[in-house]
């Protein structure tokens, strides 16, 4: 599998995104709590530019003991990347969409080494 550089090894700072072009793919490279996630940049729903959304945490509704709704709270173990386009979201850690499992982005090995970051294609 060739494997093409995209950064320096702390060039990219925690919650950056990096979007570059390799060959006919634009691949988003994403650094969250200082690991690295590369996806295909491009969303199933219509196409959109999907890494190029907000990243925000998982919305977690919060019900009290008699089942009333009483407010939400985040869940910071699960990030999501939010397509700018119609708001698709995607879990972060594997790309597979909240809702849909079936639904998800190409997902590209990250490598680091020698102080560069490397996508796998």
């Amino acid at each position: 599998m060739p494997e093409v550089k995209v950064c320096a090894e702390n060039e990219l700072a925690d919650g950056a995104v990096r979007i570059v072009r390799i060959k006919e793919l634009e691949i988003a490279v994403i650094r969250h709590d200082g690991r690295y996630f590369a996806y295909h940049n491009h969303c199933p729903h219509q196409g959109g530019p999907a890494c190029e959304g907000v990243r925000m945490p998982q919305v977690i509704d919060r019900f009290d003991a008699q089942g009333q709704f009483i407010g939400q709270t985040f869940d910071e173990s699960d990030m999501h990347i939010v397509c700018p386009w119609h708001g698709y979201e995607f879990h972060l850690s594997d790309g597979t969409h909240v809702g849909d499992r079936r639904l998800r982005l190409r997902k590209f090995k990250v490598v680091e080494r020698e102080g560069g970051v490397y996508v796998a294609i």
